[in-house]
């Protein structure tokens, strides 16, 4: 599976940024597609994730209400929509992608066998 994250950039705090993960054709009955950021001197951190079948989402609280995860498997591509971005928000973020997880383990960097490239989110306060 090979992924292409793109859409990030320099932003003001208040502002939105969509970003897309850009996925091979889908191989797996199962895949599930996450969006995963890490900040300078941080652990990669969990922040979206869904479920290519059924369109079911797991949202990090830290980002709840103000971030979306959606796909569209016409274009094979899996999008995170940022609004309301904050200053903390600011980070390289990664998209994942694997099959047959169980719910619990989606927000596990280490659940993830394929990744795409980081594109960089700078949100200026």
């Amino acid at each position: 599976v090979q992924l292409q994250a793109s859409g990030g950039g320099p932003v003001q705090a208040g502002g939105s940024l969509r970003l897309s993960c850009a996925h091979s054709k889908r191989t797996f009955t199962r895949m599930v597609v996450a969006w995963f950021r890490q900040a300078p001197g941080k652990e990669r951190e969990f922040v979206a994730a869904i479920n290519l079948s059924g369109g079911i989402t797991a949202v990090a609280d830290s980002v709840k209400g103000r971030f979306t995860i959606s796909r569209d498997i016409a274009k094979n591509t899996v999008y995170l929509q940022m609004n309301s971005l904050e200053h903390e928000d600011t980070a390289v973020y990664y998209c994942a992608a694997d099959s047959t997880l169980i719910r619990s383990s989606w927000s596990m960097p280490s659940a993830y066998h394929y990744w795409g490239q980081g594109t960089q989110v700078t949100v200026s306060s």
